[in-house]
């Protein structure tokens, strides 16, 4: 039997099939090719269409299954991994009303931050372990004060993957994982978070149905069969954000293992078992998928909005020649530890929570025309962005998460010889690159949510270490140098 995964990002919607047998991964596709379309009606503002992640989805999976040539009537279950923090909002037919205000939005910053001081700061730190912020609940209080006819129509509101799996068995169900990332579960009462919504004035009533991470959440409808070309009654047996499920993906599970992505944002996850905060939630923590009542498992995310879409911007914008993320790797690499005194703050993706959810967009400083070029910006892109996550690692480290291992996906900015080697460098930690992505990951936890897999060791019998990457002691104080200069201007840019 096979596994079929689903991973709902804001760039792409990538799909994976797992042969269940071995815990191999057979096939994956992404679409569309190109990232998909993020409109931004005003600065600080993301929303994206939900029909058109359902639309990718499809391209996806008809591309899969084409490669597989696997009989859809041997695919046993369905796990779904999705972009978090996002709004999805739907009537009693379940049409959408409006497009999803994403997890990069931050028109409701501010909004948190009246929630924050007004609930009482100790108050919503003591059960919700984050402020209120720029999440999810934040943002269904701006449609409510901003689009007042459009929340009066709201049957139920929604995540992405939630939305997902809506399509896909007919029901509205979400998580606790889920709703804690929305910052709307209370984690000393062990249910939805009443004090943020009344504060809100929000009714519960929109709060759908709520189902364990890893368990049969609905099974998928002829109608949705047909679309797919697949077969009803497969079961959707997993859901889950896309950090908790990147770490899922690299069998981070428990306390004291740290997992990281570098995608369009950048995130480190340490998964602790103490109700732990940072007093003025610059990481937030969050349930993990393997949290219950009496067995804490807590997902501790540092989120760097601007990681790999700086890499991106770097690449469409500077010169006239199409390099491609090899060439602009292989270039930064000729270029000296520090980049010849070049800092860029990779911070122009919207409102960083690291920063107090401050906006202070990407800087380039101490550029000199006569000494630098393309390559210094480069690397110093590069090196931004493993500042910025050593910056924010230093503020996990003050609530518990202290990291000498980090786990990744062989991808993304993990590919760059600079990016791994700055990162090691200046953290000291080792870093273990492996052969999986939320696809194949979310895959693994339909597999484990369905009972196919008896135990999560089964599920990853066959993740594999392609690489390690060991810090260079003879190069410590070089990376601490540059460090210490980026630090300097990022604390000048915030003051």
């Amino acid at each position: 039997m096979y596994l079929l995964g689903f991973d709902i990002g804001s760039s792409s919607v990538k799909v994976s099939i797992i042969d269940g047998s071995n815990s191999k991964c057979i096939a994956s596709a992404f679409y569309p090719k190109q990232e998909m379309k993020i409109t931004a009606l005003q600065p600080g503002w993301a929303e994206q269409e939900p029909e058109l992640w359902w639309t990718n989805l499809k391209l996806a999976l008809a591309e899969v299954l084409g490669i597989s040539r696997i009989s859809p009537a041997d695919i046993f279950s369905i796990g779904i991994s999705y972009q978090m923090h996002g709004l999805v909002m739907v009537d009693k037919c379940f049409k959408v009303i409006r497009p999803s205000i994403i997890w990069c939005d931050s028109r409701a910053a501010h909004i948190g931050d009246e929630g924050f001081y007004s609930i009482g700061e100790e108050r919503c730190l003591s059960n919700l372990l984050n402020s209120p912020g720029n999440f999810t609940a934040s943002k269904l209080k701006w449609v409510k004060d901003n689009e007042p006819d459009l929340f009066a129509r709201i049957y139920k509101i929604m995540l992405p993957g939630d939305y997902i799996a809506m399509k896909l068995t007919g029901e509205i169900k979400t998580t606790a994982s889920g709703l804690s990332e929305g910052i709307l579960w209370n984690f000393k009462e062990n249910d939805i978070a009443d004090l943020i919504l009344e504060h809100y004035g929000i009714s519960r009533d929109l709060i759908p149905e709520i189902a364990p991470t890893f368990s049969v959440q609905g099974t998928m409808t002829s109608e949705a069969a047909r679309e797919l070309g697949l077969v009803p009654g497969i079961k959707i047996s997993y859901r889950a954000g896309d950090q908790p499920n990147n770490a899922l993906s690299l069998n981070v599970l428990n306390p004291g293992e740290v997992a990281a992505t570098a995608g369009t944002s950048g995130v480190v996850y340490g998964v602790s078992d103490q109700l732990k905060y940072d007093s003025y939630s610059r990481v937030n923590t969050f349930a993990h998928v393997n949290h219950k009542p009496g067995n804490n498992r807590l997902g501790v995310l540092l989120c760097i909005n601007g990681t790999g879409i700086q890499n991106a911007w770097m690449k469409r914008t500077l010169g006239t020649k199409a390099y491609s993320y090899e060439a602009m790797n292989k270039m930064a690499s000729n270029v000296a530890i520090g980049s010849e005194g070049v800092c860029v703050l990779p911070f122009g993706n919207g409102a960083e929570r690291m920063l107090r959810n401050k906006n202070i967009g990407s800087q380039i400083s101490s550029l000199n025309f006569n000494i630098h070029n393309e390559w210094h910006l480069y690397r110093a892109a590069q090196e931004g962005i493993v500042f910025s996550f050593f910056y924010g690692m230093n503020i996990m480290k003050n609530i518990g998460i202290d990291t000498h291992v980090i786990r990744a996906g062989k991808a993304n900015m993990f590919l760059s010889p600079v990016f791994r080697d700055t990162l090691a460098g200046v953290t000291g930690a080792t870093i273990e690159l492996y052969n999986t992505d939320g696809s194949a990951g979310a895959a693994r936890g339909g597999g484990i949510g369905s009972g196919y897999y008896e135990s999560t060791s089964e599920a990853f019998t066959n993740l594999q270490k392609l690489d390690t990457i060991e810090p260079d002691k003879n190069k410590q104080e070089q990376y601490e140098a540059a460090y210490t200069r980026w630090k300097t201007v990022l604390e000048k840019a915030i003051a």
